[in-house]
């Protein structure tokens, strides 16, 4: 029984978040749906992180078992086909060893958070970007970001209901990026870690808009972080903004 890895996009303002719920539309059961028309299922896929409702993808990863040995482009082709007209796409598939897993093999996750600063209510980006309606100061937040990196227990920034048996963390990026837009601002948070906890990468993205609003000073980012206190966290931004980037693997199955 072959096993396929497969890189997958989407807009995930259209589902309840990637895992498949009963009554309600996901990720993994539009993928699971498309793959029963090629194949008896029922089908059961298995995805790098698990995303929440309103979080899009650009490079998340899934694996899936078949009986049939699949063309990896063929397959990903049929699977296009039939994921449409859901906001899902394959954009790479390729055959992986039978003990290879999209989510334990993962070493790193890389995850993109869009926030656009500006008066007027968003058009053509509305769900695809967190808009605040006032001015940040880039460098402050760089600053409140500076503090959180490495390890460190991460209890202030995660969940009240995350099911992570420890809030320890190792976190190894979180640069942010001005991007040059006419007559206002956009910044992309980049954040990189092996894993993350539930709420953890909007947690942070919230509280560090706070910095830049001057609000909180960045010395308050790091004050909260040796609270381990969840009430000592900002305000949680929306998902709109929010994609997985990538996941690595020691040994890349697309490359």
């Amino acid at each position: 029984m072959p096993r396929y890895a497969l890189k997958v996009e989407y807009d995930g303002g259209r589902f309840s978040g990637w895992q498949r719920q009963a009554d309600q539309p996901s990720v993994q059961g539009a993928i699971e749906a498309a793959l029963a028309r090629l194949e008896d299922g029922p089908h059961t896929i298995a995805a790098a992180g698990r995303t929440d409702a309103g979080v899009h993808a650009t490079g998340q990863v899934a694996h899936c078992d078949l009986t049939r040995n699949w063309e990896p482009f063929r397959l990903s082709e049929a699977l296009n086909y039939h994921l449409k007209p859901n906001p899902v796409a394959i954009t790479a598939c390729t055959v992986v060893a039978d003990d290879w897993h999209a989510r334990f093999s993962a070493i790193e996750r890389r995850y993109v958070f869009r926030l656009i600063a500006r008066r007027a209510p968003l058009t053509f980006e509305k769900g695809q970007a967190w808009r605040v309606p006032h001015p940040l100061d880039g460098a402050a937040m760089q600053a409140g970001a500076d503090q959180l990196l490495g390890r460190h227990d991460f209890t202030t920034f995660r969940s009240s209901i995350c099911q992570a048996n420890s809030p320890l963390r190792t976190l190894d990026e979180l640069t942010i990026s001005d991007i040059a837009r006419d007559g206002y601002q956009e910044f992309h948070f980049h954040v990189r870690a092996r894993s993350f906890l539930h709420n953890q990468v909007r947690s942070f993205v919230g509280t560090l808009e706070r910095v830049g609003a001057g609000a909180w000073s960045p010395d308050d980012v790091g004050a909260a972080l040796a609270a381990r206190d969840r009430a000592a966290c900002g305000p949680v931004c929306p998902p709109d903004g929010l994609y997985l980037a990538g996941v690595a693997y020691s040994d890349d199955p697309f490359a």
